[in-house]
């Protein structure tokens, strides 16, 4: 929704996106944060199948850590404690 600013310009509010309709822009919005929580899910799923305790694992899955690599250095030999250091 444009808001009238001085002059009578038109405002686009900060986080309206042009061409796209309030539902539009909210189902992208949920859409976008189901696909994030799947994949959080999934990497969570995956860090404790390599053996992370639940709260690293919890950590690592929400966080930009490389889950491949969390794993191989689990798999090689490291603790999940040092692979999660090492990471984060």
């Amino acid at each position: 929704m444009r808001r009238p600013t001085f002059g009578g310009r038109d405002r686009q509010s900060q986080n309206e996106q042009p061409g796209k309709t309030v539902a539009e822009t909210i189902e992208t919005t949920v859409w976008r944060e189901d696909e994030q929580s799947k994949v959080e899910s999934w990497r969570l799923h995956v860090l404790i199948e390599a053996g992370f305790p639940l709260p690293l694992a919890e950590r690592l899955a929400v966080s930009e850590a490389d889950l491949h690599t969390a794993v191989e250095l689990v798999s090689q030999g490291c603790t999940p404690v040092t692979a999660a250091e090492i990471l984060l």
